[in-house]
């Protein structure tokens, strides 16, 4: 499982990459909740790094089955008529925000 400085620096990344171009962000968010809008990716962080963790593909469709293989299954608002994961519109910016930070961890790991 991921630290919880890793899972700040994940989150400032899918701030900076994603949140800025989500279009139901409310006005001073993210974060979002606190303003009243639920968000799938900050209700889901944890499981949704780990789920696109576990791909590796070109293609962005590998990342949407495994993500509601593990994250959509286990959400309480399945089945409901409100969903509030940004994952489908925003999946490739979710991916690539993942992947930088695992970039990034890697060198840091590697040393110079």
């Amino acid at each position: 499982m991921v630290g919880e400085s890793v899972m700040a620096e994940y989150l400032d990344e899918i701030r900076k990459q994603v949140c800025s171009r989500c279009v139901e962000r409310p006005p001073g968010g993210p974060p979002c909740l606190p303003l009243g809008k639920q968000c799938g990716v900050e209700l889901h962080l944890p499981q949704i790094i780990e789920s696109i963790r576990r791909v590796h593909s070109p293609m962005l469709q590998p990342y949407l089955d495994r993500n509601r293989c593990e994250v959509c299954q286990k959400c309480a608002h399945l089945h409901s008529s409100i969903c509030p994961c940004p994952m489908d519109y925003l999946a490739e910016l979710l991916v690539e925000a993942v992947e930088t930070v695992d970039e990034r961890l890697a060198a840091r790991e590697k040393g110079p």
